[in-house]
This record gives C-alpha cells, sequence and structure tokens, in this order.
C-alpha cells in the first residue's frame, strides 16, 4: 500500500489534493457498497469502500470527477484485480480531483480504456 501526500496515480487515474470542489460537481450513488472511481470494460474497476466520511462526486465531464475523504478517516483505493493489479493507495483527509486519463484517436479524445 502507498500513501502519498499531494498527487499520485494508480493506472489510468490521476489524484490530485485541491483546495475545493466546484459547486457543479454532484455526489454519486455508491454501487454495492463502493464508489467506482474508474471503470474497467473487464471489471477491473478502481475503487474505495463508501464509509461515512467518504463521498465521490461526479461532474458532466466524464474524465473528471472530486473526492472528498473528512480527515478522521482515510479511504483505500484498491484495483479489484487478482493479478497484475496496481498496488493499492492509501487517500488522507482532504480533497482530491480525480482525472482519467484520456488518449487521442483518428476519431477525436477518449477516455483510456484499462
Amino acid at each position: 500500500m502507498k500513501r502519498f501526500k499531494d498527487c499520485a496515480a494508480q493506472g489510468d487515474l490521476l489524484i490530485k489534493r485541491i483546495d475545493a470542489i466546484p459547486s457543479a460537481a454532484r455526489p454519486t450513488v455508491p454501487l454495492d457498497g463502493k464508489y467506482i472511481l474508474a471503470h474497467s470494460e473487464t471489471g477491473h474497476h478502481h475503487t474505495i469502500v463508501a464509509t461515512p466520511g467518504v463521498e465521490f462526486l461526479e461532474t458532466e465531464d466524464p474524465t473528471v470527477a472530486y473526492l472528498r475523504v473528512i480527515d478522521e478517516v482515510e479511504a483505500l483505493l484498491e484495483h479489484e484485480r487478482s493479478f497484475d493489479q496496481h498496488e493499492s493507495l492509501l487517500i488522507q483527509g482532504g480533497t482530491y480531483e480525480i482525472r482519467t486519463q484520456r488518449e487521442y484517436t483518428p476519431e477525436g479524445w477518449r477516455r483510456v480504456q484499462d
């Protein structure tokens, strides 16, 4: 398990500490008790258990989301894969921007597929 201070990456996710979440961001509903920070086409999602003190917010841009973790709580970002998985990240209290990487194709920009 890794810890970080201001910025970290896990697979196609970039996590950056920020000062505030934009007002346009909207809370999401957990799926089976987890927030899916990055959806994988093969079912190997990047998730955080939905516990009190952890809030995941989405925007209209599918490549940008936000995470709020209150100071007394820590959240563990895990890659749901039984083999060749990304190391877990321990996210301490704070406010974070979550970006899913994009790639260019001849048809235009798209979210990186994991």
